[in-house]
């Protein structure tokens, strides 16, 4: 496993959704102060895939400079708010969801040694109840006093 191409890519993603968080909070301010550009960047949004963001960004930058350059500042200051804190959180949440999936496991797999336990049990039926010792509490008579 090569970990530097593998964190590389990780970044690779985390820039294109940190662009596409951009976009959207731009997309939101231009429909308060601009729904001109708004209804523009969302027709330009629609047919430019943004799975990658640098992408985007080029083909944004060739059809509207002012737009493109406001979302990289933007898109850069999401960066610089969340990277600081990003490391742990992503360690943090691999952790609980690894944690919460091997609970899961252990349910499921509890329950089928219940389930085959109780599949055993049926299968042995009058066999295994014929082993059991006999209940010391006398039945109840049956005659009316």
């Amino acid at each position: 496993m090569d970990l530097k191409q593998s964190a590389k890519d990780a970044a690779r993603v985390l820039t294109s959704y940190i662009t596409y968080q951009a976009v959207t909070t731009v997309l939101n301010q231009l429909k308060e102060t601009n729904p001109a550009h708004a209804y523009w960047l969302n027709s330009f949004s629609t047919k430019e895939a943004l799975q990658n963001g640098e992408t985007y960004l080029n083909n944004l930058l060739k059809e509207n400079v002012e737009l493109a350059m406001r979302i990289m500042t933007v898109r850069q200051h999401i960066a610089e708010s969340i990277c600081e804190f990003l490391p742990e959180m992503v360690v943090t949440g691999i952790q609980q969801a690894n944690m919460e999936h091997r609970r899961q496991l252990l349910e499921h797999i509890t329950q089928l040694g219940d389930a085959d336990h109780a599949l055993a049990t049926e299968l042995l039926g009058d066999s295994e109840d014929s082993e059991l010792p006999q209940s010391s509490v006398p039945e109840p008579d049956s005659t009316p006093e």
